[in-house]
């Protein structure tokens, strides 16, 4: 049976950086769903999939994108091209024979949708990051932003990015536990990524 371990959660929460320390430990390949993203644009027809080409557009800003949608706006489109990308994932967990055990992380993994699908032949384990600390998320946005380099944009939208990150941790929690997933609460970076460390081990040999 293949293993997959998905981790998702809102930008700032660290879904990135856990997926390369869990894969160099494990020696799993791994991907992003930024890249089901960018690959399903270069074969998929606009029409078919309109809400994956909702921010292609070059032109718009993060900065122009910010300051004309609220928080929540925000959070609905996301999850709204966080479906389509969720098919271009599901296919590969579904009908991967070549990596066998993966991680796949991004803030397309929803509850909703990983509940969708067929573990017949694949086993999974779902990490739904949780970060409720607003000032170190506050910090991230400020120093990293969450799709541009903060550096380029006013500080004056970014409050509008912590806003909507807390939101999104905030709604991905609920769903977690409505689709009886475990939400993984982020309190200490170091000590939380010791801990999920030994049980995807754990996980990995049973």
């Amino acid at each position: 049976m293949n293993r997959v371990i998905l981790i998702g959660g809102a930008p700032t929460n660290g879904k990135s950086f856990i997926a390369r320390k869990l894969a160099a430990e494990f020696n799993l390949p791994w991907i992003s769903t930024d890249t089901f993203r960018e690959t399903m644009r270069e074969i998929v027809r606009k029409e078919d999939y309109p809400h994956l080409f909702q921010f292609a557009d070059k032109e718009v800003t993060a900065e122009e994108y910010l300051s004309s949608h609220t928080p929540q706006e925000i959070v609905d489109t996301q999850n709204a091209e966080s479906t389509e990308i969720w098919k271009g994932v599901k296919g590969l967990i579904e009908h991967d024979y070549v990596w066998k055990t993966f991680i796949v992380e991004g803030v397309a993994i929803l509850p909703a949708l990983v509940k969708q699908l067929d573990l017949s032949k694949t086993e999974i384990l779902p990490i739904f990051l949780i970060d409720e600390d607003r000032e170190r998320v506050k910090n991230v946005v400020y120093t990293r932003g969450l799709w541009d380099d903060a550096k380029t944009y006013s500080d004056d939208v970014k409050g509008i990015e912590v806003e909507w990150a807390m939101l999104f941790s905030n709604y991905l929690k609920k769903e977690a536990l409505k689709y009886t997933y475990k939400p993984y609460l982020i309190k200490d970076r170091d000590d939380f990524l010791s801990g999920l460390t030994i049980e995807v081990k754990n996980w990995l040999e049973k």
